[in-house]
């Protein structure tokens, strides 16, 4: 950091804010760090820099507005001095940290432990510095639909207006509608509450949403198992979906919208993206697969992905189904989850998108 240069003592102080001189040009004047810190910001306020000056604790945004209020003007020389020792410090900095719990978590994320991350969110929830609502803001909308059905209506209101406007009117829509109203009235009565208690509020909520224990896995139980029963013969996946509609109708049900099998390909799938499937897959697999669809549910799907490629493309497949003659079903199932498991890759990397199966009828 360059030396900063003792304030010649022939300078005469003017009423408000004195302008000064440095002795030499790139030697930053003897300004406080809070003088300088003022002009940096006016300086880039005024070519437009948008700046998270709110992320600073209250005191010092108050103590920087305070700066700001009672200096009236600067020189070019020191102005250049400021900047320059500004830009000076900047290159000598090596290494950053995020600062605060939650920006060591963000970075952090994926490298410690689910148990380790909740507990210490609880601290970042406790800190005196943290703003809890920034945590709340964070989580999903389903996490924070039970506190506007369950916490009083000015609690919903108080959390409402510290959201998003675009999260608040999603989380509305989803409420019954008497309990929408109520809570939309209470916004009313939110204009004089204080930000201490807003805080507070915050808090409170923090420690609530967090106390829930870290679960041990990501995807709800009926993902679990339809993803398990997405790679399970048929007569498994069959005798198991009967089972489980025998013991829980409501799960079984969520398990077969969870369930995407070959026989889906024609509901879940663009035509368009059938090309991009069909790369993934052996061809010798695919003329297997095609082949082997003779079922009723099965057949159509080996249309529909003929269709939806080059014609001499699908000549040639159909030949090869041809002389593939009869296959075993065995082999037909082998080649048809193939051909699901490079759906199901095409879909996590973000190339493709399913279609949502549609909800049964009851």
């Amino acid at each position: 950091m360059t030396a900063l240069t003792p304030m010649p003592q022939k300078q005469v102080p003017q009423k408000g804010a004195r302008p000064v001189v440095p002795e030499a040009r790139g030697a930053a004047p003897a300004m406080s760090g809070r003088q300088k810190a003022a002009i940096i910001v006016r300086l880039l306020l005024a070519e437009g820099g948008e700046l998270p000056l709110k992320g600073l604790p209250d005191h010092m945004q108050a103590a920087l507005t305070e700066q700001i209020g009672a200096m009236r003007s600067v020189d070019r020389a020191t102005l250049r001095a400021v900047v320059e020792e500004f830009i000076g410090l900047l290159d000598s900095v090596g290494l950053s940290f995020p600062g605060g719990i939650d920006g060591a978590l963000q970075m952090l994320d994926g490298h410690i432990s689910p148990t380790a991350a909740s507990r210490l969110r609880r601290l970042a929830g406790a800190s005196a510095k943290a703003d809890p609502w920034d945590r709340i803001a964070a989580l999903d909308p389903e996490k924070l639909l039970p506190v506007l059905g369950e916490e009083s209506v000015e609690v919903g209101a108080v959390m409402l207006s510290k959201l998003a406007v675009s999260r608040a009117a999603e989380l509305l829509g989803k409420l019954p509608g008497d309990r929408a109203r109520r809570i939309a009235y209470a916004v009313s009565q939110t204009g004089n509450i204080d930000p201490e208690t807003v805080r507070q509020i915050g808090l409170s909520l923090v420690t609530q949403l967090e106390a829930q224990p870290v679960r041990a896995f990501e995807a709800d139980p009926h993902e679990r198992i339809g993803a398990i029963l997405n790679f399970s013969p048929a007569t498994t996946r069959d005798d198991v979906l009967t089972g489980l509609t025998e013991a829980d109708e409501g799960f079984a049900a969520q398990v077969r919208r969870a369930i995407f099998t070959f026989a889906d390909i024609t509901d879940r799938i663009d035509g368009r993206d059938i090309a991009k499937v069909i790369r993934g897959v052996d061809q010798a697999t695919l003329v297997t697969a095609l082949a082997g669809a003779t079922g009723d549910a099965d057949a159509p799907v080996a249309e529909f992905i003929l269709a939806n490629m080059s014609q001499r493309m699908a000549a040639t497949l159909r030949e090869e189904m041809t002389e593939r003659g009869k296959v075993k079903e065995k082999d037909a199932e082998a080649a048809m989850t193939a051909i699901i498991v490079a759906i199901r890759a095409l879909e996590s990397a973000g190339e493709i998108t399913l279609r949502q199966k549609e909800e049964e009828e009851d």
